[in-house]
């Protein structure tokens, strides 16, 4: 009996209690698919925002050009996220997507785990945030300097804590290795 025939054998012969508990992981499916809801609000927010810029285009400052396009980039760095959390958690906590071969599957999907899925939220979360900040930075004339400096705060905050998951991440690569 060849391995893969082993463990199908065994996997049936778990008890009630194992199936149930693995059988859990698909309670998670409505949580991705509500995500999927929550892009398409973004790509709708995204198209009322476009058609707002074009729109009023001739009659507004060019700083505020900035700031509505840097409100776009803001939209599409969050719907990247809102895919790899969707895709990258479904493939890791749910079920196999199969799409090997597919050509268009993402280059991360074929090593994605836990880990790597939390170093790439981190680094994420900081281009998010970068955004917000550039745009405080931009409209600085018209905020508090206690906005300002709390706001670089809370960024440099994501920065660290993405260093320390991605070190934390590399001590573990490096451990499982021994």
């Amino acid at each position: 009996m060849t391995q893969s025939n082993t463990s199908k054998t065994e996997y049936k012969q778990g008890s009630i209690m194992t199936n149930i508990l693995f059988g859990s992981r698909w309670l998670q499916l409505p949580l991705y698919l509500g995500l999927i809801v929550a892009q398409a609000v973004y790509v709708f927010f995204f198209g009322v925002e476009l058609v707002h810029l074009v729109s009023t285009a001739h009659a507004i400052k060019e700083a505020d050009i900035m700031l509505i396009v840097l409100g776009l980039i803001d939209v599409v760095m969050i719907s990247n996220l809102l895919i790899m959390v969707i895709v990258g958690g479904y493939e890791t906590f749910v079920s196999r997507l199969n799409l090997t071969g597919h050509p268009d599957e993402p280059d991360w999907l074929s090593h994605v785990n836990a880990n790597l899925l939390k170093v790439k939220l981190a680094t994420a979360i900081i281009g998010i945030s970068s955004i917000h900040l550039l745009k405080t930075f931009i409209n600085a004339e018209n905020l508090s300097e206690k906005t300002l400096i709390w706001q670089t705060v809370i960024h440099m905050t994501f920065v660290f804590s993405a260093i320390a998951i991605a070190y934390i991440d590399k001590l573990m690569r490096v451990e499982n290795k021994h």
